[in-house]
């Protein structure tokens, strides 16, 4: 979908999400779902050091129910740009299981310096991937499930949560509720499988944490449309009281699944709603987007109302630096664009190339601090027919032009370009606006990364 149709779409959106909304507004200015370049589901973040990892589940660009194959990864260090690092496991980790389908709502938890990626194989129960570093390689350490109830197919959605006094517990369950304790060794357990009175509104997709002294379940609400609700308890183990919803059931959306971390001073709470999707078809379809909302606890530890995702802003909390080797996967938005793989089989395998880059498509980074003034700009790039040009725009796509820089034929080698720039000083959004040669409008380029400097 081109620009022109985008902002059709917006204009449609905005005029039945919010009467008020300034008929101007970009698209991508609302708070739409973080990542368009990807179906993205199952947000599971996790604070390592100054960074924010986020892992995801993956719908097939093309499926109509869940066609679900591998997980993904994310990380961000403001909240509003983000880098894709591709997929860091697959069901192809899982030597035993035959099947190309399945890789459901996974988590990702760290402990004594190991990375447990606890995943549920729909219809096959939850097992477990371990790596050294949060980027993989994962690998299956068990040769088999974790849990497995084979009675029935309530074992998804798996979220663990390691408490003050080094015990680790795993919940789960659709429509059931289910714990067990965690060995120090993170793959395995100890005592029986434990399935909990049922908590109000509770369908599926647990969230479970502890903050302040106060544990925490948060869950997608009754299906269907789900919203996201919570309960409250003073024991890891519960007994679990229903405290109502973070977010409401809305007609807007269908499905969701909570992911909530505190990071850089604020709390956040993710989930999923079908907006990109939505900006193509108006039907239904199990392609779902991750999306993102700033959230709010009261004194007593109860947690405020959000309103719908789109309905919010998300605030950046510090500026971009472009004044470094930025990856041309890192945006704020990238709708139409897509990533694959600079080099699947070699140890920078999660580096990502951007690619389907069509004329009148875009790249856009918020708040990008360009202090005194940037002088030129880098990018590397590979060609493989006419190539195109990349304009260089301060605040959105039609903003200020500060520079441009033809990609000429490379015969598909990376190449670095490099363009004066002028005009790009304090903090503005960035556009990287692609447009086409005289005879080629689709598949321009592929890029690597970018650069400005003083």
């Amino acid at each position: 979908m081109k620009t022109r149709t985008i902002l059709t779409t917006l204009a449609l959106l905005a005029v039945v999400a919010c009467n008020n909304c300034a008929p101007k507004q970009s698209l991508e200015d609302l708070n739409m779902p973080i990542i368009q370049t990807k179906y993205t589901a199952d947000p599971a973040p996790i604070v390592i050091g100054d960074t924010l990892y986020l892992y995801t589940s993956h719908d097939d660009d093309h499926g109509e129910n869940f066609i679900m194959r591998d997980w993904l990864l994310y990380t961000t260090t403001d909240m509003v740009n983000w880098q894709d690092r591709g997929a860091v496991a697959s069901l192809k980790d899982f030597k035993w299981y035959r099947n190309n389908n399945g890789a459901w709502a996974q988590q990702v938890v760290e402990r004594n310096g190991k990375f447990y990626m606890y995943c549920p194989i729909h219809g096959n129960g939850i097992s477990v991937l371990v790596a050294d570093s949060p980027y993989g390689p994962f690998v299956d350490p068990l040769g088999g499930t974790l849990v497995w109830q084979k009675e029935h197919w309530y074992d998804i959605d798996p979220t663990v949560w390691i408490d003050d006094d080094g015990q680790a517990y795993m919940y789960w369950g659709n429509p059931n509720l289910y714990y067990v304790k965690l060995n120090e060794d993170m793959i395995s357990y100890s005592g029986d499988i434990v399935e909990l009175p049922h908590i109000e509104d509770y369908q599926e997709g647990p969230w479970f944490y502890k903050r302040n002294g106060h544990y925490y379940l948060a869950f997608a609400s009754t299906c269907c449309p789900e919203g996201i609700g919570y309960a409250m308890s003073d024991s890891p183990t519960g007994p679990w009281e229903y405290k109502g919803h973070i977010m409401d059931h809305t007609h807007r959306d269908r499905g969701n699944h909570p992911g909530i971390i505190d990071y850089k001073g604020k709390s956040w709470c993710f989930g999923q709603n079908y907006d990109i999707f939505r900006l193509e078809e108006s039907r239904h379809a199990e392609r779902r987007s991750v999306a993102l909302a700033e959230m709010h606890y009261n004194e007593d530890g109860t947690i405020q109302k959000l309103p719908y995702f789109v309905d919010l802003k998300v605030e950046q909390v510090e500026w971009f630096n472009p004044y470094k080797k930025v990856q041309a996967e890192t945006m704020a938005w990238g709708y139409g664009l897509k990533t694959i793989p600079k080099n699947q089989w070699g140890k920078d395998r999660w580096d990502q190339l951007v690619t389907n880059v069509d004329d009148g498509e875009y790249i856009k980074l918020r708040g990008v601090d360009f202090g005194s003034g940037a002088k030129s700009f880098t990018v590397c790039a590979s060609a493989l027919l006419y190539g195109g040009t990349i304009e260089i725009r301060l605040d959105d796509f039609d903003g200020k032009l500060v520079g441009k820089v033809d990609i000429g034929c490379t015969k598909n080698e990376l190449t670095e370009f490099t363009t004066k720039i002028r005009g790009a000083k304090g903090v503005h959004d960035l556009c990287l606006v692609f447009k086409a040669s005289r005879y080629q409008e689709k598949n321009l380029f592929q890029l690597d990364w970018w650069r400005m400097d003083q």
